[in-house]
């Protein structure tokens, strides 16, 4: 599609992964959004994107710089008085305890411009190595699996509209019905096979659900991968000439036989069955993860699992088959290609790499040896704030780690010890009003750039306002604060596609190569997606036409040198933390459909806070009335971290022994107050997904389970 139009401009969600397609105008004053029958969403919006607009002119949205004064206040200033007083302490800090003693926190919604922007800003203005962001939470144990078990990490390595012709589709810990529910037009043909503890909206419309005791998703895998093979369902040939690792996957895969799964998990091995026999004997199959497969302390082991499942039945790398990940964040999938991830630079090539450091380098204008090595992962760098050789400061784009963050009375008592805390953002999130000092940014509908999306499409977000007061982009803001480092004015620029043509070169070669991708392209409406390893020019030196982008990965190969996809070697363990005495049931967290990640931008959407107004704690009516807790009433809900309090809500199809919390809500209601930190080992993704609790009720008026 076109760019700007006479009635608006084209663009695309502020939200999930999907970045469904947009249409926005701005008249007398208003802003309205209508959908555009882009692929993904096919005319249709969630009610977070219809009221998205809502956003753009929120009872206090953040338009001056703020900066906390003696008195402790946060009080308007300048953006000369702002930017000078952080590049000064920042030197200060840096002076007494050397570049690594400052963080840099970024966030998957941020543009492919600002997160290459932000990983360079760090790695050369700053010089330090302690740089991650928000993605850490939500996709790395799939990145992980992934990149092992293909060579290439993305989400979908396929478009979203070859699911529309699935006859079965596995979700395991997925519910795209309320997460990203525009996704369900493609699924509605298929056959679903739902595996989550919960009876989610997408499980009820499922023609299988699984219903595991949470923690025991990796069991589940390891025995659907043996019965597999043990009935004879594997694909023999794709197996031979497609693969390497089988033998020593299935050598423990035998121990999972289904009687003892199903003791395991709970799930009834007939069930187990079915599962197996609908994937094997479709034409056309999917096996999909999401977070509730990775968000555990072995989810990159899980979902070797669930890929080695598709890998036995011969999906992955089959046109109208396949394995893939639903990515969660707007920009989740870009988010992780361009260096603000601790270990990667631009392309998703490993900092380690010298050949990697070397390239990078020479497009920054710097020695590779200048460059600092892998940092902290975006917990570890959390916890590390204000103790002995962790960060003294931290710059937080486009996250709200108070809200996010696993064990967070813990991360806020972190960031309360900072000598310096910078938070830009575009409303007072309850981690800007923990900032020394907080800088105005403009939203999506006030900015260029680019975005991809979970089927690695890269898309373009265009502007249609102007920013309010005196916001700027965070481009801008990193300009402002790299010149008064001491670099270069010309080295940090403050225009989208001049950035975007830095990240065509520095990404060139990469796993996630944009080299061919360009804004002239992608206003002429091409659909590109990554790898495009074209030469910088829309033609190569020969004349021949500009690369197409690649919609589908690995029908030839896989990106592995040998062009085999690798099975993983994966056993099953307990998470962290099981049920005891003093802690009798299991809590998972998750998302609502009104509300969006940690919530500071959707609970101030009028029409999202009257859907979702309040922390709420599911329960099943025997697990209440064994705790003598009343549908409506208040509950504490407590872990060996912490306590938070949420409304009940009695619900039937839960298991007895689980509850479950979304992780949108504020204050005392945080359910991040009692989740675990316990991290993947590969990944270092946290244990969301389950932890062991006990609940009681509370008096009302103690209970403030307000948003």
């Amino acid at each position: 599609m076109s760019e700007t139009t006479a009635s608006g401009v084209v663009t695309h969600c502020p939200y999930c992964a999907l970045q469904c397609g947009t249409r926005l105008t701005h008249d007398a004053g208003r802003t309205a959004v209508e959908p555009t029958p882009f692929p993904v969403n096919q005319g249709g919006l969630c009610q977070k994107g219809w009221t998205a607009p809502a956003l753009l002119d929120t009872p206090g949205r953040l338009t001056r710089p703020l900066v906390r004064g003696a008195d402790g206040r946060l009080a308007p200033a300048t953006w000369e008085e702002a930017l000078d007083t952080i590049a000064a302490r920042l030197r200060e800090i840096r002076a007494a305890h050397g570049p690594d003693a400052v963080g840099v926190f970024g966030g998957g919604g941020l543009t492919n411009e600002k997160a290459y922007q932000l990983g360079k800003f760090a790695r050369v203005a700053l010089g330090t190595s302690q740089i991650d962001y928000n993605g850490r939470f939500c996709m790395s144990s799939a990145a992980a699996a992934g990149s092992a078990a293909f060579g290439l990490d993305r989400g979908l390595p396929f478009p979203v509209t070859d699911l529309g012709d699935a006859d079965v589709i596995l979700l395991a810990g997925a519910n795209p019905a309320e997460t990203m529910p525009p996704l369900m037009r493609h699924l509605d043909r298929a056959r679903l096979i739902v595996i989550d503890p919960r009876r989610t909206p997408t499980a009820e419309g499922a023609a299988l659900h699984l219903q595991p005791t949470p923690g025991t998703d990796l069991a589940l895998a390891l025995g659907l991968f043996h019965l597999a093979v043990v009935e004879g369902r594997a694909d023999r040939g794709y197996l031979n000439k497609r693969t390497t690792g089988f033998d020593a996957a299935w050598a423990r895969a035998a121990a999972w036989w289904p009687e003892r799964v199903e003791r395991v998990t709970g799930v009834p091995v007939a069930d187990m069955r079915e599962a197996v026999r609908l994937l094997a004997g479709a034409e056309r199959a999917y096996v999909l993860t999401g977070r509730g497969a990775e968000q555990h302390s072995k989810g990159t082991d899980t979902v070797a699992a669930f890929i080695n499942l598709a890998l036995i039945l011969g999906l992955p790398g089959r046109e109208g088959s396949g394995y893939g990940c639903l990515t969660g964040q707007g920009n989740g999938q870009g988010g992780r290609e361009h260096g603000q991830k601790a270990d990667q630079l631009p392309g998703y090539r490993m900092l380690t790499d010298p050949a990697a450091r070397a390239h990078v380098a020479a497009v920054w204008g710097v020695e590779p040896d200048a460059l600092p090595g892998p940092g902290r992962s975006a917990y570890e760098l959390l916890d590390a704030l204000g103790t002995a050789g962790g960060p003294r400061a931290l710059l937080v784009f486009g996250s709200n780690p108070v809200v996010s963050a696993p064990h967070a009375a813990r991360i806020g008592e972190r960031l309360k010890s900072l000598d310096l805390l910078v938070v830009a953002d575009f409303v007072p999130s309850e981690t800007a009003q923990l900032a020394d000092v907080v800088l105005p940014v403009t939203q999506w509908a006030e900015e260029e750039g680019t975005m991809t999306n979970l089927e690695g499409r890269v898309l373009r977000r265009r502007r249609l306002l102007s920013p309010p007061g005196e916001a700027r982009s965070d481009l801008e803001v990193l300009h402002g604060l790299a010149v008064r480092l001491g670099q270069p004015a010309g080295r940090f620029a403050t225009a989208p596609r001049e950035v975007f043509e830095e990240l065509r070169r520095a990404s060139r070669g990469g796993r996630a190569d944009y080299s061919g991708i360009s804004y002239e392209r992608l206003d002429a409406g091409e659909a590109l997606y990554w790898p495009c390893p074209q030469p910088l020019e829309n033609q190569s030196a020969d004349g021949a036409a500009a690369h197409p982008g690649t919609p589908r990965l690995f029908l030839d190969a896989f990106a592995h040198p040998d062009g085999l996809a690798r099975f993983a070697e994966v056993e099953h363990r307990d998470g962290a933390e099981t049920p005891d005495a003093a802690f009798p049931l299991y809590a998972t967290t998750g998302r609502v459909l009104a509300q969006y990640q940690s919530g500071a931008q959707t609970r101030r959407v009028p029409e999202l806070a009257a859907a979702a107004p309040e922390a709420f704690v599911e329960v099943h009516p025997d697990t209440a009335g064994r705790y003598g807790l009343v549908d409506g009433g208040a509950a504490r809900v407590s872990s060996a971290r912490g306590s938070t309090l949420a409304r009940v809500r009695l619900v039937p199809s839960l298991r007895t022994d689980t509850v479950f919390l979304p992780f949108h809500f504020a204050g005392a209601g945080r359910a991040n107050l009692i989740t675990s930190a316990a991290l993947d080992p590969r990944s270092k993704m946290p244990e969301f997904k389950v932890c062991a609790v006990r609940i009681e009720p509370v008096t009302e008026p103690a209970a403030e389970v307000g948003p």
